[in-house]
């Protein structure tokens, strides 16, 4: 396996892990995990946590779930080595993971990229047209594109795209 692969594949787990340990108790703060991101930047690892609510988010929400979080990390401990944590807004660009996430978007533009290529292409930018538990729909340049939800890698809102429509 070359390191770029184990990267990937220490990455998946950890975000996977993170996914399952974070969310409670996020929600017992009255948020919502959005995003998880674990990867290799210039300056080391960073595990990067996004984090919404109806009303939005606040700078002192963030620093609380860094706390809540960093302490449940060291409980934990489901990281080897050393990392930064960083507890961000999604923006304005969020970013759309869960089917809900998408459900909740329906009507305006994305960009999705998939792990498998559908028809000969990987990326997607249009709207999105429905999003169910297992698949979404996605209109680009006039045709109607189903997308296993399983199948998507990352995929964003596009929220001043949408502002033109």
């Amino acid at each position: 396996m070359t390191g770029t692969k184990k990267a990937e594949d220490r990455s998946r787990q950890v975000v996977e892990r993170l996914w399952s340990l974070a969310t409670p108790v996020i929600r017992a703060e009255g948020m919502d995990l959005i995003e998880v991101e674990y990867r290799r930047e210039s300056h080391g690892w960073v595990l990067r946590l996004f984090v919404d609510r109806e009303e939005g988010i606040t700078v002192e929400d963030c620093a609380l779930v860094s706390r809540v979080v960093s302490d449940l990390l060291d409980v934990e401990d489901p990281i080897s080595g050393p990392y930064h944590l960083e507890v961000s807004s999604p923006g304005l660009d969020r970013p759309l993971r869960k089917w809900e996430h998408f459900r909740d978007h329906t009507g305006q533009v994305v960009s999705v990229r998939t792990r498998e290529a559908l028809e000969g292409r990987r990326n997607f930018k249009g709207t999105l047209r429905n999003a169910c538990p297992e698949t979404i729909q996605v209109e680009c340049d006039g045709t109607v594109h189903e997308i296993a939800i399983d199948n998507i890698e990352r995929a964003r809102l596009r929220y001043f795209d949408s502002q033109r429509l």
